[in-house]
């Protein structure tokens, strides 16, 4: 069982952002920017690319509406999304409120929120879904 699975399982705490009986949103704990999301499947898969084209068509779609709330909810020019997924073996998209390009820089230092701010963060973005 991944680490997002677990996640997903309520065996580890997170700030869940969204979720259907396909997908899962919830904010990174070492984001690159404050409102920075992660979208992953409840299948676990680890290489995006493996899942069939409907279901990829359709975490596609969840990331949009999450991307959404989160560009409504966290002042940025736009919100940025990358799939890199060598860190966890689960197929994930991470969602990134962006000022500028340099905000998807992975290999940057990342914050550090409080769990406080965490959830204060979340709350934001599912108040405007």
């Amino acid at each position: 069982m991944t680490i997002f699975s677990r996640i997903m399982a309520g065996e580890i705490p997170c700030h869940k952002i969204a979720e259907n009986d396909k997908f899962f949103a919830f904010l990174d704990i070492n984001p690159l920017a404050a409102g920075h999301t992660l979208v992953v499947p409840r299948k676990e898969v680890d290489y995006i690319f493996d899942l069939d084209d409907a279901e990829l068509g359709e975490m596609m779609v969840f990331a949009k509406q999450v991307a959404g709330a989160i560009g409504r909810a966290i002042p940025c020019i736009k919100v940025g999304m990358t799939v890199i997924g060598l860190e966890v073996p689960h197929a994930h998209i991470h969602l990134v409120p962006m000022q500028s390009e340099a905000d998807m820089h992975f290999g940057r230092t990342k914050l550090t929120p409080s769990q406080e701010e965490l959830a204060a963060i979340a709350e934001k973005i599912r108040a405007a879904f």
